[in-house]
């Protein structure tokens, strides 16, 4: 009996104090109720990794190359992601969408490391060969594969082969982003020469094309960066080379030039992968040059 009035007695105080209800008790009732709605409890939740914030870099001012590196991502891509991570250099990857399904965690590391995505069609076909609707559909299956993998959606594409015409123009609706200088990488298949010619050749705003799914060309990407930072050039996305640059949609671009015009809107024009709706009998057909 002396037991059971000491245990009454014991309760009595801690309700009296604020034990037996107040936070600790609204904490429970919170936790059981993020167990019925399949929750976790608030402060075991994660927040999700967030790109970094997008660089101010006058290309205008500064001596800017872009590195590019298309076809993948693919099985030496990662490791090209470690380099440029390690030399905090950011690039643009122009992927192909069957490749993005493949690895969209690839994709996804990319955008949270501040790398840019741009569209390079879904399966590398020679876009002047298909009919518009088919051009359509190797740009939008991309977007839409780029977009379920990291969230983003590319503003730039870059035609295969750079084999473009004003169909291709019209149909793909988005900035053309070629290159001046091809450093035959996928060709030669060599470190060496992939090096020299990739520290040697680029100018002032140049835009330099690599392929990363050959492993001489990560190989040699070390010995690239630390030569044009020995040239004195600032290392930029396509993006940021051309940040305050107006990027006509289906114009065709393989450098930043120095009479660039300043940023104003530009919309893709209507029926193309990135606009609205074509209106029925209306030519939108960008300038091609």
């Amino acid at each position: 009996m002396r037991i059971g009035v000491a245990l009454l007695a014991g309760a009595l105080l801690l309700t009296a104090a604020g034990c037996g209800d107040g936070d600790e008790s609204r904490a429970r009732a919170a936790g059981r109720e993020a167990v019925r709605s399949g929750e976790p409890p608030r402060e075991t939740r994660r927040a999700e990794p967030q790109p970094p914030p997008p660089r101010r870099i006058d290309c205008g001012l500064a001596d800017c190359v872009s590195l590019t590196f298309d076809d993948g991502p693919g099985e030496h891509t990662e490791r090209l992601l470690d380099i440029l991570k390690a030399a905090g250099v950011r690039a643009t990857f122009f992927v192909l969408g069957q490749m993005v399904e493949e690895h969209p965690e690839i994709v996804r590391r990319m955008v949270l490391e501040g790398h840019e995505v741009a569209n390079h069609s879904w399966s590398h076909k020679d876009l002047t060969g298909l009919s518009a609707a088919g051009v359509r559909s190797q740009i939008r299956r991309t977007q839409q594969a780029v977009k379920k993998a990291a969230g983003v959606e590319p503003t730039l594409m870059r035609p295969p082969y750079g084999a473009t015409d004003e169909k291709v123009a019209r149909a793909a609706g988005m900035p053309q982003i070629l290159w001046s200088v091809d450093t035959l990488d996928w060709r030669h298949r060599d470190a060496d020469r992939g090096a020299r010619v990739g520290i040697g050749e680029p100018g002032r705003g140049g835009i330099v094309l690599y392929h990363d799914i050959h492993k001489p060309t990560v190989d040699c990407i070390p010995r690239v960066i630390k030569g044009l930072k020995k040239r004195g050039f600032t290392l930029v996305t396509v993006g940021e080379l051309f940040q305050d640059v107006r990027l006509e949609p289906g114009e065709i671009y393989t450098e930043r030039e120095g009479d660039a015009e300043l940023l104003t809107a530009s919309p893709p024009p209507p029926g193309s992968p990135a606009g609205p709706p074509e209106p029925s009998g209306r030519d939108t057909a960008p300038r091609a040059r």
